[in-house]
């Protein structure tokens, strides 16, 4: 007779208590008792990768960048936009910023401006500058009380431009610059030219200080104005230090440096230069300049590299083309270089042959298109490739 046998579970020692508890039928039990804040529900957390548009999201608040389809043609010296004495206008050099009372027209470079005229814009037109609607900048703190102390009194910096009839000391009040006021006025804050014993002693603690001003790819950038005129509060002498794309024209460097700066170049070496800041120069009457929030977007500008070249046609551009491919290259640039005799390479290279090749594999996108636009000018060359 066959005998079925099955094992029986074992109790859990450890099973859980019921969640909820046994129904009570005292009719005199209180209810239970409610939290005293209630617990808050919070919305469901949104895909970010969801191609689903949000439902609040405003046009206005849309940020253009490079990447956007915005294209607006522009002609040279045409007025964007004006807001007062405040506009953005395209020039030759690209697209620059007037305020009232600045001694020149604001750009965010100043060097590396292409030759090429503009043809669009890439972003609505706007000031990169704070309004002037705002007493002073935000700092996420209640501006301080008005302090107590006696107000120090200054002597002005050009005492015989301002001198009484009585023949009396003459004193003002630590103002803010006001733009425009060293305009036409250069000379008298550099003072007579150093001698080379002054030179010397001015260059020994700069040399080896790694206090400097480091100039990329952008050139010299607005910003960098206010930068030199800070190192110059603490030293006479400031030290720039020049790397990539701007070393190939040092001299429009040198200058936009003077002109801009107000400075005067005592010494240069390779891409390194010794600024500066005049005999008569004063911390407290200098210029400022507005600093610039945000980097404007670059404008359209022409092809930098055609099909056809001018003067040649299509088929005789593409057999050099193919000619130049086979050539080995004079040179090969690295990124962040100093590219001081490149220019002088290149000519001496086209004695040789009409062709030449330069391998810049190794530098940014940005770099080597700069790069030839300076060439294309600086050597009147054509560009195939």
């Amino acid at each position: 007779m066959p005998i079925l046998a099955m094992s029986l579970p074992k109790p859990n020692l450890f099973s859980n208590l019921p969640t909820t508890p046994p129904p009570t039928h005292n009719p005199n039990s209180t209810p239970p008792l409610q939290p005293p804040i209630p617990i808050p529900k919070y919305p469901k957390k949104q895909n970010p990768n969801s191609s689903k548009p949000q439902k609040n999201s405003v046009p206005a608040f849309k940020t253009h960048h490079h990447n956007s389809k915005y294209h607006k043609p522009v002609k040279p010296g045409q007025v964007i936009t004006e807001d007062g004495d405040r506009s953005v206008v395209v020039k030759d050099s690209g697209v620059s910023y007037r305020l009232p009372g600045a001694p020149f027209d604001f750009q965010f470079s100043y060097s590396e401006t292409p030759k090429a005229k503009p043809l669009a814009i890439r972003e609505p037109a706007f000031l990169p500058f704070a309004p002037p609607t705002m007493p002073r900048p935000w700092t996420g703190k209640a501006p301080m009380k008005k302090s107590k102390r006696n107000i120090k009194l200054f002597e002005p910096l050009y005492p015989q431009m301002e001198s009484d009839d009585d023949g009396g000391k003459r004193y003002e009040m630590l103002r803010a610059y006001e733009l425009g006021m060293f305009e036409g006025k250069p000379k008298k804050v550099l003072g007579p030219p150093l001698t080379k014993m002054e030179i010397q002693e001015l260059l020994k603690d700069c040399i080896a200080s790694n206090r400097q001003v480091n100039i990329g790819r952008d050139g010299l950038v607005h910003n960098m104005l206010e930068l030199i005129h800070t190192h110059w509060r603490r030293n006479p002498v400031c030290k720039v230090r020049c790397l990539g794309v701007p070393t190939v024209d040092m001299n429009n460097l040198c200058q936009c440096l003077e002109e801009k700066t107000g400075g005067k170049i005592i010494h240069r070496v390779g891409g390194v230069v010794y600024l500066f800041r005049g005999r008569n120069y004063d911390q407290r009457t200098r210029p400022k300049y507005p600093l610039m929030l945000w980097k404007p977007a670059t404008p359209v500008y022409p092809k930098l590299i055609q099909e056809a070249p001018e003067g040649l046609t299509k088929e005789e551009a593409d057999e050099l083309r193919i000619k130049g491919k086979k050539l080995p290259p004079i040179c090969k640039l690295a990124k962040n270089g100093v590219y001081l005799t490149l220019v002088r390479d290149v000519r001496s290279a086209f004695e040789a042959c009409p062709l030449v090749k330069i391998d810049c594999r190794g530098m940014h996108a940005s770099d080597y298109k700069k790069l030839g636009a300076k060439l294309k000018v600086l050597l009147i060359v054509l560009l195939i490739l």
